[in-house]
C-alpha cells in the first residue's frame, strides 16, 4: 500500500481476480485499496472471497446480505474497510466489479489481521468419535459450555451427544444441511423429541461455528451468528459427552462447483468424442431454490431434433423435439437447495433419467430413433433454439424461448462417466462459459433464519424471498404490521357497533392477536374477557376436605391479559359470595376462611372483597358501614341462616385478573355457599388518545433513540392547518429516517441506510391541513418500505437488489421538529407508536415548553359517526353521540328504536297543556316539548304489519283539530288533515301498493303551510296541497296504537282507532319528539303514558325476518310517568334477587333429601 506500482490484468473484465496467499489461516479483520500508483486506474467496486484450500470459495457478505464493497474514487486515496464478523482463511481473493470507466482495473491491496491456529479432528463418518467425560465430584459451575467449528460435505450425521441422567440424553444431529437440537428420554423410547433447528446449507464445507450453552434449565443453541433458546428437563442438571480412534487433521477434499447466477450464465463443453459408444451419458448435481430452469440441452445429429432437460414445477423433465415427442418425467420437490444427482443415459434405443441414485426416482423412455450428442452439450442459459417448424418470422408463444433460465449450483459434471476438469474451463483451457462462478456454489438461504415475522411461511427463489402472511394477523412484505386494531375504542372509532373483535394490544409487536368482545352499548367502550366460569356457582364440598378451590382458565394467554389490562384506564372484575351459615373473611385480626388469588402469573393472596380495598380484609359492607352485623365487615361472617351475600368490583388493577378462589368455611352442617367471579372488563384505550399539541414551529419532543435496525414501524395520527412540517426525524452519523408533511396534500417517507437516500410519498386529492384527525402508518423491512395515509392505497418501494443494511441512528428521536428547529410541525400528533410501543407524549409535553399535553377537537373528525340526527359532544378524550334529538339509540345513534303493538297497546305522548302557554319553557327540554300552533310537521317512522285497515299515528288537537297517518282497507297510506273544524277532514291518498304486506316500511311526512309531500321507502317523492289555512293549531297528544279519546274524531276513523295497531313500530319522529323512544327508553322523564303491553323489539331492523320472535324484556304495561316505570325495575330487580336464592334454596334441599 501507498508504494509505486499496483496490479493491473492485461484485460479489464469482470472474469479478472487477485489472489492472495497469507501462508496460513489468517483471523482477517480488514482490507483496505488503493488505485494503481500513477494512473488512472483504480476499482469502484468489488467482491471479496475467502478459502481455506485455494478452493471451495465464500463470498464474504456484510450484514448477511450486502456481497459487494464500494472502492477508491481515485488512484491515491486508501480506502479501508473493517469487517463486521472477521474471516478466518489462508486465502483471499478479490474479484473487481466495476472500475473507473477511463481507465483500467487497478489496485494495490492490504490486509489485517492475525494468525489463527486451531486443533483440529477428523472423523470419518463410521465408527470414530470423540468422547469428553466430566471428572467425578460435585457440580461447581453455574454454566457449562460447549464450542466447536465443523464443516462437511455430508448432509446429515451426529455432531454431538450428550448423555444426563436416567437415560436422557440430548442429540445434535446435522439433517439435510441444517443441525437439529433432539431430546431423547431414554434408550428404549420410540421418537426423539424435536427442541430446536438451527442453520442451513452447513455441508458446504466450510467452517460453521457452534455454541451449546447450559444455564440451569435453560440451553441456548448458536449456529454462526444465530441464537435459540429452549427449556431441559430437571434430568439433564450434569452431562458427559461420551474414546475412539480420529485422526487430529482435517482433510480437504476438493470438489469444484460453478453458481450460474443470471439469465446470461452458461457452460459450454464439447460433445461426445467419435470413439464413444452410440449414445450419451451425462451427469451431475445441482442445487437451487427455482421451481423451473433450464439444466443442459444438446441437438440430436444432422439438426433433426433439440433435447432439453430441465426443471418446472420443482420436477425433472425431458423434452426431445422431433415429431414432437412426449416429455418424461422425474423426482419431486427438486427446489429444496439440497444437492441433488441427476443421471441422464441414451444407449441403444433405451433413455434412462434417474435421480439421487434412484432415490428420487427414476424414467425410462424407448424413442424410435438414436439419442446421440456430437455436437456441443449447454449446461444452463437460455434456450435460443426454436421448435421445428415455425419460421423465423414467428413470435407465438410455442416458438419463443421454452425454458426458465437456471439459477444454482453445479458440481461433479460428467460427460461419458469421465469427469469434466472445471478448472481447465476456469483456464479456457476447456469448452466455453459465460458469468459463471467457478470454485464456489453462491446459494444463499434467505429463509433461514427467517425474515418473516409472527409466524410468515418463507419461501424462496434464488434472487427474493416471500413471507406467507395468511392465517397470522399480520401483513406486509415481512408479516410485521398487525391487520388488527389494538384496542375495543380504536374499533369504535372506526365506525364499528358491539361485538367480538379480534385486538393486536402492541400492534407490531410480539404478542399475538385476542379475541375479545366490545361492548359499545354505554358512555365507556368497554372490553370483556372471558374465563371458564362466569356463572353462578353452588359450592359442592367434597369429603375429607376443608377447603373449596377452584381455577380460572382466561380465553387470553398470559402476557395478551397483562397488556390488556395495562393498556386500559381502568379494569373491573365483579366477586360474589351467596352463603347460608358460610363465613368469608372473619374478622380484621384473625385469619380469612377464604381468599383469592389475583394479578400476573399465578397470582397473590389478596384477603379482601368485591367492593372494598386491598389489605382491607373487609367485604363492601365493611367499607360502608351497612353490613348485616355491624360487629362485622362482611354480611356473611354473620353466620346467619337466611340467605345472603358480599358482592362488588375489584377494581385495582394490580390484583387482575382473578386466577383462582379458595373457600374455606363450606363444611360445617347447614353450610351452603354460591360464588360467582364475572368476565374482566376494561374501558379506556391510554394509547389511543395520548396526544400533544405543538403550538410553534420551534417546539419539539425528544425522546431516546429509536431502534429499528431491519424492521421498524411508525404509526400515528394528526391533525394541523399548517401546510407543512417535520413530524418525526432520528439522524445517525450517515443514516436517518423523517416522515413529513411536505405540503398541504403530501406526506413524505424518507431514509438513509447508507446507500442513498430514499423516499416514499403519498398524494392526497382532499387538503389535509383541515384540522381533522389523519393517521400515517410508515414501515421499512428486508424487502421494501411502505407508507399508506389514511385510507389510501399504499405507496411502497423496493429494497435495493443487492440486500439490505442495519438503520443505525444515534441522535435523539425528535417528534414534532427536528434538530435544526426548522421547518417545525404546527397542530396535534396522537397515538405516537415505534414497532408497537407508544411514545408518551402528554407525559413528556408536561415538562416541555410549547407543547401542550392532549389535543381536544374530535368532533371534526369523528361527528361523522353521529347518525340519524345525533349531535357529536366532546369530550376530554374522544366524543360521545347525544342521541337525545333522533329517535335512535347506541353509541352513534344507529340502533332502531322498535315495538310490537298488540290491538289494546296504546302509547299517548302529551304535548303542552294550556296553562303552560304562559309559563317559561325555555327550562324545558326541546326534544319534550313543542309550540301549540304548528304550521309545519317533518314526521319519519318505520312500521310492518298486515293489517288493513289499521291507524299507525294520531295527532289530536284542543280545538278537535287532527292529523292522522293511516293504513285504508286498498291497503295504500292515507295523511289525513282536519285543519278546520268546520270543515271535513283533507285526504292525501299514496299511490304506493300493498304496504300491509307484512314487510318493513318507511313513510316520511313533510309539511310546510298547506304543502305536503309524502315519500314511502325509495319510491318516488308524491306531493299535495291542502286547501285550509295551513295552522295546526293547540296540538294536544301524538298517540300510537289504539285511540281511547275518540269523541272529536269522524266516526269512520274513530271506528278505526279503536281497533288498535297489531304490528311493529319503530323510529317514530314527529318534528323534534321521538314519542316511541321516550316510551320505551325514558318514560320517568318524559310526558307519555302506555296502555296495555309494549314490547321493545328489534322488528324494525331491515335484517329481522321474524321480528315478533325477537322481543327483549323490557315490557311496560300500564305505565304513567316515570315513578312507576322505577318502581317497575326496582320490583323485577328484587324478584331477580329472590328468584336466585329460592333456587339454590330448592337445589340444595333435593340433593339433601337424596
Amino acid at each position: 500500500m501507498k508504494g509505486a506500482g499496483g496490479w493491473s490484468p492485461l484485460i479489464s473484465d469482470k472474469y479478472q481476480w487477485l489472489e492472495v496467499d497469507l501462508g496460513e489461516r489468517t483471523k482477517i479483520t480488514a482490507v483496505a485499496t488503493q488505485g494503481r500508483y500513477g494512473s488512472s486506474d483504480w476499482l469502484t467496486s468489488y467482491l471479496l472471497m475467502f478459502s481455506d484450500t485455494g478452493h471451495n470459495w465464500k463470498q464474504y457478505r456484510q450484514e448477511d446480505s450486502i456481497g459487494s464493497f464500494p472502492g477508491n474514487s481515485n488512484a491515491d486515496n486508501v480506502v479501508q474497510y473493517k469487517l463486521q464478523q472477521p474471516a478466518i482463511a489462508r486465502f483471499l481473493r478479490l474479484i473487481p466489479l466495476d472500475w473507473n470507466p477511463s481507465g483500467r482495473i487497478g489496485l494495490r491491496l492490504e490486509t489485517y489481521g492475525c494468525p489463527y491456529t486451531s486443533d483440529v479432528v477428523s472423523l470419518n463418518g463410521g465408527s470414530s468419535s470423540l468422547v469428553y467425560r466430566l471428572s467425578p465430584g460435585p457440580w461447581q459451575t453455574s454454566k457449562e459450555v460447549v464450542s466447536l467449528k465443523f464443516k462437511t460435505l455430508r448432509n446429515s450425521g451426529i455432531l454431538l451427544h450428550a448423555e444426563g441422567q436416567q437415560g436422557v440424553s440430548l442429540s445434535l444431529e446435522l439433517e439435510r444441511g441444517k443441525l437439529q437440537l433432539l431430546l431423547r428420554q431414554g434408550k428404549t423410547s420410540p421418537e426423539p423429541l424435536h427442541l430446536t433447528s438451527l442453520g442451513s446449507l452447513l455441508d458446504d464445507q466450510h467452517w460453521h461455528h457452534v455454541v451449546l450453552e447450559q444455564k440451569s434449565a435453560h440451553l441456548n443453541l448458536t449456529v454462526d451468528k444465530n441464537t435459540e433458546r429452549v427449556q431441559l428437563p430437571a434430568e439433564f442438571s450434569r452431562w458427559a459427552i461420551e474414546q475412539g480412534n480420529v485422526t487430529f487433521s482435517c482433510a480437504e477434499p476438493v470438489s469444484v462447483a460453478l453458481t450460474f447466477p443470471g439469465p446470461q450464465s452458461f457452460l459450454q463443453l464439447p460433445g461426445t468424442t467419435a470413439s464413444s459408444p452410440g449414445g450419451v451419458s451425462v451427469g451431475f448435481q445441482f442445487r437451487t431454490w427455482n421451481k423451473g430452469g433450464l439444466l443442459f440441452t444438446f441437438s440430436l445429429p444432422q439438426q433433426e431434433g433439440m433435447v432439453w432437460l430441465y426443471l418446472s414445477d420443482a420436477r425433472l423433465r425431458l423434452m426431445i423435439h422431433k415429431r414432437l415427442s412426449p416429455a418424461v418425467f422425474s423426482g419431486a420437490a427438486l427446489n429444496d437447495g439440497q444437492w441433488h444427482a441427476v443421471d441422464f443415459t441414451a444407449r441403444r434405443g433405451r433413455l434412462t433419467i434417474s435421480v439421487d441414485k434412484g432415490e428420487g426416482g427414476i424414467a425410462h423412455a424407448a424413442p424410435s430413433f438414436p439419442i446421440t450428442a456430437e455436437s456441443q452439450l449447454f449446461f444452463g442459459g437460455k434456450s435460443e433454439f426454436r421448435l421445428l417448424g415455425c419460421p423465423a418470422e414467428e413470435h407465438s408463444e410455442e416458438c419463443r424461448n421454452l425454458f426458465e433460465t437456471f439459477q444454482g449450483c453445479m458440481r461433479l459434471l460428467t460427460v461419458e462417466n469421465q469427469r469434466v476438469d472445471l478448472i481447465k474451463v476456469q483456464q479456457r483451457l476447456l469448452g466455453n462459459y459465460s458469468q459463471l462462478q467457478i470454485d464456489m456454489c453462491g446459494i444463499i438461504d434467505r429463509c433461514s433464519p427467517s425474515r418473516c415475522e409472527h409466524g410468515g411461511r418463507c419461501s424462496q427463489s434464488w434472487t427474493v424471498f416471500h413471507c406467507n402472511c395468511s392465517d397470522t394477523g399480520y401483513s406486509g412484505a415481512t408479516c410485521h404490521s398487525s391487520v388488527y386494531e389494538q384496542s375495543c375504542e380504536a374499533y369504535k372509532h372506526n365506525g364499528n357497533t358491539s361485538g367480538h373483535f379480534y385486538i393486536d394490544v402492541d400492534g407490531s409487536g410480539p404478542i399475538k392477536p385476542q379475541l375479545v368482545y366490545c361492548n359499545m352499548t354505554e358512555e365507556n367502550t368497554w372490553m370483556v374477557l372471558l374465563h371458564n366460569n362466569t356463572e353462578l356457582t353452588r359450592v359442592r364440598p367434597s369429603p375429607a376436605v376443608s377447603q373449596h378451590s377452584v381455577h380460572f382458565d382466561y380465553s387470553s394467554q398470559e402476557e395478551q391479559l397483562l397488556a390488556a389490562i395495562s393498556q386500559s384506564e381502568h379494569c373491573e372484575q365483579e366477586l360474589s359470595y351467596h352463603c347460608r351459615k358460610s363465613r368469608l373473611l372473619n374478622t380484621l385480626e384473625g385469619s380469612p376462611f377464604s381468599w383469592w388469588l389475583g394479578g400476573p402469573g399465578q397470582g397473590r393472596v389478596q384477603t379482601y372483597w368485591g367492593g372494598a380495598h386491598p389489605g382491607s380484609q373487609q367485604c363492601a359492607c365493611g367499607l360502608q358501614g351497612d353490613c348485616v352485623d355491624l360487629q362485622h365487615y362482611c354480611n356473611c361472617d354473620a353466620d346467619r341462616l337466611e340467605w345472603t351475600e358480599d358482592s362488588g368490583l375489584l377494581t385495582h388493577k394490580d390484583t387482575l385478573p382473578v386466577r383462582s378462589l379458595v373457600l374455606g368455611d363450606i363444611q360445617r352442617p347447614g353450610s351452603e355457599a354460591a360464588y360467582r367471579v364475572g368476565p374482566l372488563r376494561c374501558h379506556g384505550d391510554k394509547n389511543f388518545w395520548n396526544a400533544a399539541f405543538f403550538d410553534k414551529e420551534t417546539s419539539y419532543l425528544h425522546f431516546p433513540t429509536f431502534h429499528g435496525e431491519l424492521s421498524a414501524d411508525i404509526s400515528f395520527l394528526f391533525k394541523t392547518t399548517g401546510s407543512s412540517g417535520v413530524f418525526l426525524e432520528n439522524l445517525g452519523i450517515k443514516d436517518f429516517i423523517r416522515i413529513e408533511l411536505s405540503s398541504s396534500t403530501q406526506v413524505v417517507f424518507s431514509f438513509d441506510v447508507g446507500n442513498g437516500p430514499l423516499e416514499v410519498r403519498v398524494e392526497s386529492s382532499v387538503p389535509l391541513n383541515d384540522n381533522r384527525w389523519h393517521r400515517v402508518r410508515a414501515e421499512r423491512n428486508v424487502k421494501e418500505a411502505s407508507l399508506r395515509l389514511d385510507e389510501l392505497p399504499v405507496a411502497t418501494q423496493e429494497a435495493p437488489t443487492d440486500g439490505h443494511f442495519h438503520l443505525q441512528l444515534n441522535s435523539q428521536l425528535f417528534i414534532g421538529g427536528t434538530a435544526s428547529r426548522q421547518k417545525g410541525f404546527r397542530g396535534c400528533i396522537r397515538s405516537l407508536q415505534l414497532n408497537g410501543v407508544t411514545l408518551d407524549l402528554e407525559e413528556r409535553a408536561k415538562i416541555t415548553p410549547g407543547v401542550q399535553p392532549g389535543c381536544p377537537g374530535h368532533c371534526s373528525s369523528y361527528g361523522s359517526l353521529c347518525q340519524n340526527h345525533g349531535r357529536c359532544v366532546e369530550r376530554a378524550s374522544g366524543f360521545q353521540c347525544d342521541c337525545s334529538l333522533s329517535a335512535y339509540a347506541g353509541v352513534f345513534c344507529q340502533t332502531e328504536v322498535s315495538a310490537s303493538f298488540k290491538p289494546g297497546t296504546s302509547v299517548s305522548y302529551t304535548f303542552k297543556e294550556p296553562y303552560e302557554l304562559s309559563r317559561n319553557s325555555s327550562a324545558l327540554p326541546s326534544s319534550i316539548y313543542s309550540e301549540m300552533t304548528l304550521r309545519a310537521e317533518n314526521i319519519s317512522l318505520s312500521f310492518r304489519t298486515n293489517q288493513s285497515p289499521a291507524l299507525l299515528l294520531y295527532v289530536s288537537s284542543y280545538y278537535r283539530e287532527y292529523l292522522a297517518v293511516l293504513i285504508n282497507k286498498h291497503d295504500k297510506l292515507e295523511v289525513r288533515y282536519k285543519l278546520d273544524s268546520s270543515r271535513d277532514a283533507e285526504v292525501l291518498r299514496s299511490s304506493v301498493r300493498n304496504v300491509a304486506n307484512g314487510q318493513l316500511h318507511t313513510v316520511t311526512i313533510k309539511r310546510l303551510t298547506d304543502s305536503v309531500s309524502v315519500q314511502i321507502d325509495e319510491n318516488a317523492r308524491e306531493d299535495f296541497n291542502l286547501t285550509s289555512d295551513g295552522e295546526f293549531n293547540a296540538v294536544k297528544s301524538l298517540v300510537l296504537g289504539r285511540v281511547h279519546e275518540s269523541d272529536d274524531l269522524d266516526p269512520d276513523l274513530a271506528k278505526l282507532a279503536s281497533l288498535g295497531f297489531t304490528g311493529c313500530l319503530s323510529v317514530v319522529h314527529f318534528n323534534t319528539m321521538s314519542p316511541l323512544k321516550a316510551a320505551l327508553l325514558h318514560s320517568d322523564t318524559s310526558p307519555v303514558i302506555i296502555t296495555g303491553p309494549l314490547v321493545q323489539s328489534n322488528c324494525g331492523s331491515a335484517a329481522s325476518t321474524n321480528p315478533y320472535a325477537a322481543e327483549n324484556t323490557h315490557h311496560l304495561s300500564g305505565k304513567k310517568g316515570g315513578a312507576s316505570f322505577a318502581s317497575s325495575v326496582k320490583n323485577r330487580l328484587e324478584r331477580v334477587r329472590v328468584c336466585v336464592c329460592v333456587c339454590v334454596c330448592l337445589c340444595v334441599s333435593a340433593l339433601w333429601c337424596h
